[in-house]
């Protein structure tokens, strides 16, 4: 009988030792398995001043177009920029070397073939700098640059050339606009006007001028667009007067015209034209 307490007593013993706890190994339905041996530690507690604040980051404000970039150039992009430039250095060249060896009078037309060529050169300038851009930086970059190419400058000494010739038509007592390098003129004037309203319409002071944005972006297209065509109808314009105007033909031989006023602008607007992006002209 002794035996048998002491067994008892031994059992009692050790229970009283290891206490029953919920096991963390295995949980079976809505039943909690119990185990014996596993010593319980109560969990830590922080007071909330021990607590460090999340740190967070600090810097420009990430978008879409920051976090997946959009690869800008594409295949023949660089070597169409080569020609564009290569092509606006050419006439460039010609025209005021040209200009300053004919002897011409600076009242007023002297200026004209000046003002014009350097206008077509800033306008160039200006598509080129804006046509690979698809990113917001660069985006933003670009459109800087192409509001001083086109706005600030070239608009300014396109209508220089405008005024000139002008100017010599009065006082030479001369009729307006009857060669076809004037009917071009005028024609792409007005459109750089139409140009100016579109584009700045739709970006300044938030485009207010079309309802504010997102409605002002949908100029854009038409901005683009308009815009092909007004650049296309100013090297037509180039064309015309240098290669078949009177001074023109007066102060340089036809092979230096030809590659000037004929070749050049093919060749720059082939390279323009080679760098649009017509997912940004989506009309339907």
């Amino acid at each position: 009988m002794s035996s048998v307490f002491t067994c008892i007593f031994e059992a009692a013993r050790k229970l009283g030792s290891n206490p029953i706890v919920p096991s963390t190994s295995r949980n079976t339905g809505n039943a909690t398995q119990y185990s014996l041996g596993a010593a319980y530690e109560p969990l830590a507690t922080v007071a909330p001043e021990q607590v460090e604040p999340l740190q967070i980051a600090e810097g420009p404000e990430m978008g879409f177009d920051e976090q997946y970039e959009k690869p800008e150039g594409r295949e023949g992009d660089a070597l169409a920029q080569v020609v564009a430039f290569a092509s606006i250095g050419t006439f460039l060249i010609v025209t005021w070397a040209m200009t300053f060896a004919s002897g011409t009078s600076f009242q007023w037309f002297g200026w004209h073939p000046l003002f014009e060529s350097l206008g077509v050169a800033l306008f160039s300038y200006g598509i080129l700098t804006l046509q690979p851009t698809s990113q917001a930086r660069t985006k933003a970059a670009g459109l800087t640059r192409h509001q001083l190419a086109m706005i600030v400058l070239g608009f300014p000494i396109i209508f220089l050339a405008y005024l000139s010739i002008y100017a010599t038509k009065v006082t030479n007592d001369r009729a307006h606009f009857t060669s076809w390098h004037g009917k071009f003129g005028l024609l792409t004037f007005i459109l750089l006007l139409v140009q100016v309203i579109l584009g700045g319409g739709s970006v300044w002071f938030n485009g207010v001028l079309f309802g504010g944005n997102p409605r002002a972006k949908l100029a854009w297209k038409y901005h683009r667009a308009v815009g092909y065509a007004t650049f296309t109808s100013l090297l037509v314009t180039l064309h015309l007067g240098g290669a078949w105007s009177n001074f023109a033909n007066e102060n340089a031989g036809f092979i230096v015209r030809f590659l000037a006023y004929t070749f050049a602008p093919i060749g720059l607007i082939v390279a323009v034209y080679s760098r649009i992006r017509l997912s940004k002209m989506k009309f339907f």
